[in-house]
């Protein structure tokens, strides 16, 4: 018998101040059973560092929400679309291969990578000169002590606080906060 996606569910109030973009959203999150809770809320730290672009490229009318991830690898960790049904942004998390991102390049406008944990550098050494050429692909790495850090903060039921400012991302759950500062590599 084949393992369910356990589900949790998260409240996250977003305070961007760089892009001056200040919501809450009601999330739900299907933890594949292979996933762990540092790749999860990886994802859900993606989504509140992009989460201004609702209102930035799709001037708020656009759905920004959570793909199948790893239940259906053709599919986004997370996603934003504009009314049209256009796919603004592709965001994948982990360590993907150069030719779903070449095809991820061709179906969005901006494709993003938020790669993570201590194989980041080696994944990015091997992969780099396969990326050149996507113009529209952004990769950035997530510090590994601020990612396990990150998945501390992993409970079925979260009440959580993005602050966004200079770049950074400050998590917080009221107990705990958490400081991440993606770096560009591409």
């Amino acid at each position: 018998m084949a393992l369910k996606s356990t589900i949790f569910k998260a409240n996250l109030s977003i305070a961007d101040i760089d892009h001056a973009y200040y919501a809450d959203h009601t999330l739900t999150l299907a933890r594949h059973p292979s996933e762990t809770d540092e790749r999860m809320m990886i994802r859900l730290a993606a989504l509140a560092l992009n989460a201004h672009r609702l209102q930035t490229d799709c001037g708020g009318d656009g759905t920004l929400a959570f793909g199948a991830g790893l239940s259906n690898p053709d599919d986004p960790d997370v996603w934003l679309r504009d009314y049209t049904g256009r796919t603004r942004l592709w965001i994948e998390v982990g360590q993907p291969e150069d030719k779903p991102l070449a095809k991820a390049s061709g179906k969005a406008d901006q494709v993003i990578v938020y790669c993570f944990a201590h194989a980041a550098e080696i994944w990015w050494r091997g992969i780099e000169t396969k990326l050149t050429r996507m113009s529209n692909l952004s990769v950035f790495r997530v510090p590994v002590a601020a990612s396990q850090a990150l998945a501390g903060l992993a409970q079925r039921s979260m009440q959580l606080q993005a602050t966004v400012q200079e770049g950074a991302l400050m998590f917080s759950d009221g107990a705990g906060t958490v400081d991440i500062e993606p770096v560009r590599l591409k």
